[in-house]
């Protein structure tokens, strides 16, 4: 339940503290008091978008933490796992901030969240209920939410939606499949082409480098074997060459090499470079050999690297590597379009057997549904017709539907508040004051079934007086027996049923106007009860009639 709530530098507020109890807590004020404000600051609580213009002072953040006591409820453990929030066990800290500047944070026990994680929670948590909020009875899916919560069935609608999100996905797994299908249909001819103009090459990793490489040596054969000659006659010839001055230079070492140690070194120096360069000469003789003009295969290496390079440029590539890839990304293609049809084929095998399971399922929700409906038809006439709606009769229209969310039904409530009037919707023959009363009724009914630690009734009691707005209080307390009820009320008659009382009222300072609530006392409360009944002119009359109510 809502325990705690603090506002800051919200609209009228300044700082704002309000400690809830159990049970059912009456919050009363005079008109503008600032009642609508607080509900506006807890609305930002549930996540609702904020409104830049409510921040006071724009220098700085307006901030606004709701404590709820949530040891009743150790179902929602799950939810803060799921969302890797920090789980303190009794208590939930929730927290909004707002910035001038647009800047909005939203926390849940100070771990930082999105909105819709904190809308999530919040559902779970409360429910302000207003005269606006009376409008849903008019919604079929509203309607249908309240005959599920009425019936019981729960774990049903659990296996529906299991097997209802997996058919889901499972059409729309087969219609991408299927248009990617058809895509490549339309694209099999053309890909074909393109794979067996790449595959007509049979192209090897790098091959571009090493014909490239080929080519270039084929296309310099004479210049290379010129150089390699003019080499080897420089270090080999008879006459003159590099070997013949050095065998020269050689046979003057050998002479004086006994003379000093270093010169015995220098010969066998020289030794060695004649024997290096007369294996270097064979060497190079033999690489002169395996050079042949060949202009059949050059003829060959440069249509070959035309054909590569054709490629490359008809598909925007620069490498065999990347053409390789394309082949690779072709055949690919070729193999989904074999197996997409199979693949189509087993999918749409299981959906039909998903599909039928849940057929099933929604069939048993919806005869769930409507026995759950034909309970909650007695209910609702006898929980309403105290409220004043003796001639009060309610029909549920059942239609069915394609499977959707919510299985196959789509309901109508349909209702008539006067004796001979035809059943309608309720939007059509309900007054406000009805509309109210019925919606009332219905909270009552699901109260019990309902997983909310906390319900606000805003003035929801607006349109009805007397014997009623004293029974629809009475209401509103038999509900506070299970969950917490907060009601903002203008009735006297229901304000006295409240087991604590707050005032919300305006207070002047030198600089402005605030917005402030008090928790009041039993005298208090009198006074309040008769300002009710009476206006500002409080007598004696009204302090005994509001002793009277009050039972003090």
């Amino acid at each position: 339940m809502l325990t705690h709530l603090l506002i800051t530098n919200y609209a009228l507020i300044d700082n704002l503290e309000i400690e809830f109890k159990k049970g059912l807590t009456i919050i009363t004020g005079e008109t503008g008091a600032g009642k609508s404000i607080i509900l506006g600051a807890l609305s930002l609580i549930l996540g609702e978008r904020a409104d830049l213009k409510v921040i006071r002072k724009v220098e700085s953040k307006s901030v606004i933490e709701a404590t709820f006591n949530i040891e009743a409820y150790d179902r929602l453990e799950s939810f803060f796992e799921q969302n890797d929030i920090e789980y303190y066990g009794n208590e939930c800290i929730l927290r909004r901030e707002i910035y001038s500047n647009g800047r909005s944070r939203a926390f849940i026990n100070d771990s930082p969240v999105t909105l819709s994680v904190l809308r999530d929670l919040t559902l779970r948590l409360i429910d302000i209920h207003s005269q606006h909020s009376n409008m849903l009875l008019r919604e079929e899916d509203y309607q249908l939410n309240i005959i599920d919560s009425v019936s019981n069935n729960e774990v049903i609608r659990a296996e529906y939606a299991e097997l209802f999100s997996k058919y889901k996905c499972l059409k729309a797994e087969i219609l991408a499949l299927k248009a990617e299908y058809e895509k490549n249909r339309a694209e099999e001819d053309y890909i074909q082409f393109q794979l067996s103009q790449i595959s007509e090459l049979k192209l090897q990793e790098n091959e571009d480098i090493e014909l490239e490489r080929e080519q270039m040596r084929l296309s310099n054969v004479n210049e290379i074997k010129q150089c390699l000659w003019s080499a080897s006659s420089m270090i080999q010839d008879e006459e003159n060459s590099i070997i013949s001055k050095m065998s020269t230079i050689m046979r003057g070492f050998s002479q004086i090499e006994g003379v000093d140690a270093n010169l015995k070194e220098l010969s066998e120096r020289l030794q060695s470079m004649i024997i290096e360069l007369k294996d270097f000469g064979r060497t190079i003789n033999l690489i002169q050999d395996s050079y042949v003009d060949n202009p059949l295969e050059l003829e060959r290496v440069t249509e070959r690297l035309n054909s590569i390079y054709d490629l490359e440029n008809k598909h925007k590539l620069s490498s065999v590597n990347e053409i390789i890839a394309l082949q690779h990304y072709y055949k690919e293609k070729i193999a989904k379009l074999t197996n997409s049809e199979e693949e189509i084929n087993r999918l749409e095998i299981e959906l039909a057997k998903v599909e039928h399971d849940a057929l099933n399922k929604a069939q048993e929700l919806s005869q769930s549904r409507k026995k759950g409906a034909e309970i909650f038809k007695e209910i609702l006439k006898e929980t309403a017709t105290p409220l004043g709606m003796k001639n009060l009769r309610f029909e549920l229209e059942f239609s069915e539907c394609e499977l959707y969310a919510q299985g196959i039904d789509k309901v109508k409530f349909l209702f008539a508040f006067n004796k001979q009037q035809q059943l309608m919707p309720i939007e059509s023959t309900a007054s406000g004051g009805e509309l109210s009363r019925v919606m009332l009724s219905i909270k009552a009914i699901i109260a019990q079934n309902m997983q909310l630690p906390t319900i606000i009734f805003d003035e929801v009691d607006t349109g009805v007086s007397g014997e009623i707005a004293h029974k629809m209080g009475e209401m509103m307390c038999g509900i506070s027996k299970n969950i917490q009820v907060i009601a903002i009320t203008h009735l006297p008659q229901v304000a006295v049923i409240g087991d604590n009382h707050l005032r919300v009222y305006k207070a002047d300072s030198d600089e402005a106007t605030y917005t402030s609530i008090c928790e009041l006392s039993k005298d208090e409360r009198v006074e309040e009860i008769a300002r009710m009944l009476s206006g500002k002119e409080i007598d004696a009359a009204a302090i005994n009639n509001a002793r009277s109510l009050l039972g003090f």
